[in-house]
């Protein structure tokens, strides 16, 4: 019974972690999508809010991706703690798990492109910008460039998410 407990609290905790994963670049496609509706011209107010929002948004991603790793690989030493060994996993299970880790680590690789080289940038041009004078036009047109391609990012990244939420389903199968 205690090893059925802590396997339902990580896998509690890395469903969570899934569903993260997922809304996170959802809503962030959202608001990125809405705010692209007023056309790539600066209007501060409204850009500090998206800026504000995406990139007070990272913590979250990199702790839903650290308790997807730490549940994921806890899962499996649980079962070795309890039987000696670990779970021999149907074909399907094996070719599903290879997948879903495909898929984690692309988010991670995309997770370190927008936080350690866009975001940073974009931060750096936003703080050039003021609500009372207009921006300079070629730092305008970079930060927009930024933000398209965060975007676009943040759209493979979903996809990616869907891939982990489509191939967690199948880490079952014959079990």
């Amino acid at each position: 019974m205690t090893e059925q407990v802590i396997h339902s609290l990580l896998l509690a905790a890395h469903n969570i972690a899934l569903v993260g994963c997922a809304a996170a670049p959802f809503y962030n496609r959202q608001l990125v999508v809405k705010r692209g509706q007023y056309g790539p011209k600066l209007s501060y107010q409204l850009d500090k809010v998206v800026e504000d929002t995406l990139q007070g948004n990272a913590p979250f991603c990199i702790a839903f991706i650290a308790t997807l790793w730490v549940t994921g690989i806890g899962m499996p030493l649980n079962h070795w703690v309890f039987h000696g060994e670990l779970r021999h996993l149907h074909l399907v299970a094996t070719v599903a798990l290879v997948v879903k880790l495909t898929a984690v680590v692309g988010m991670m690789v995309i997770m370190f492109v927008i936080f350690s080289r866009l975001n940073p940038r974009l931060r750096t041009l936003f703080s050039g910008f003021s609500p009372d004078a207009a921006p300079n036009v070629d730092e305008e047109k970079e930060f927009f460039a930024k933000r398209a391609r965060r975007k676009a990012l943040c759209e493979t990244c979903l996809k990616f998410a869907v891939v982990v939420l489509v191939a967690s389903a199948f880490l079952g199968f014959g079990g």
